[in-house]
């Protein structure tokens, strides 16, 4: 397939059109799916077994490292990630994010309430003690900090994507910092550490933009014939307590995203190509 033709299936994906999938393609899928399924059945028993005897489970992490790799994803670390008391603010390309990132530190996230409910996605991020924020009703400043700390005793990290979508790799959208209410105020001792996801050259196949299905997205990247590189940027972390609120630090992370994003590049970010209407964000004409 020309490099053309390649690019566009991938804008009429964005587009909300099915991408063909050759025989090939679908005995990857078979294959990764197969995959798949044998490390739910290995890892799930070992971590109800385990929290039996302690608290703490490493099968979760394991489990989300091993799906990365099966699903094409090769994750390498850059820069020194905090272990405990920290809460990460990453930019957004694709659902891998999520396996690349817990099965790299064992971090849990921050999700809205809504991916509780959701059959099977909403049961692994319970295993990953994902904390589920209600937009509409925002938890009381106590719990907050508490359902932060049970998640930091179980994970020692928590993960928040405050563009509130996924991009092409290329752009970084304004952030909603809603979602970063947990650290008004920040639990003593917690830091912020920001983290660039980069996906090198296939970051605009990768990316689950525009209007496309989420089914069509993992059918595409399950598809699709061989490894990629993810690129995981830890970069120097922050006290949000030297930033008044959590406009400030979601405004500090973006800024360092943003910078470093730019060096990877090697270019300017570019605008994103898409309305995203709960980041008021409106695609240039």
């Amino acid at each position: 397939m020309t490099e053309a033709a390649d690019w566009a299936l991938r804008e009429a994906a964005a587009r909300g059109e099915t991408t063909p999938v050759s025989l090939a393609g679908w005995l990857r899928i078979a294959a990764r799916a197969a995959g798949l399924i044998a490390l739910i059945l290995v890892f799930v028993p070992l971590h109800y077994l385990y929290r039996v005897i302690a608290y703490g489970s490493p099968f979760p992490m394991l489990f989300l490292r091993y799906a990365a790799r099966v699903c094409g994803a090769r994750v390498r670390v850059h820069g020194t990630y905090l272990k405990r008391d920290v809460f990460f603010v990453a930019n957004h390309i694709s659902w891998i994010d999520i396996l690349a990132l817990a099965g790299a530190s064992g971090t849990a996230f921050v999700a809205k309430a809504e991916l509780a409910e959701a059959p099977v996605v909403g049961w692994l991020s319970r295993l990953n003690r994902t904390v589920f924020v209600k937009r509409e009703q925002r938890l009381g400043v106590a719990e907050q900090i508490n359902a932060l700390k049970e998640a930091l005793i179980d994970n020692w990290s928590v993960t928040v994507f405050p563009e509130g979508t996924t991009t092409d790799g290329q752009s970084l959208l304004p952030f909603k910092t809603s979602m970063l209410s947990v650290l008004e105020p920040p639990p003593p001792g917690v830091l912020v550490q920001p983290v660039i996801l980069d996906y090198g050259p296939v970051a605009e196949w990768i990316g689950w933009i525009g209007v496309e299905s989420g089914f069509n997205n993992a059918k595409r990247v399950l598809s699709r014939k061989g490894s990629f590189a993810v690129h995981l940027h830890y970069l120097e972390p922050f006290s949000p307590e030297d930033f008044k609120g959590r406009k400030a630090i979601g405004t500090e992370a973006r800024r360092r995203i943003e910078e470093g994003l730019v060096d990877i590049l090697g270019r300017p970010l570019r605008p994103f190509a898409h309305t995203v209407a709960p980041v008021r964000y409106a695609a240039p004409v």
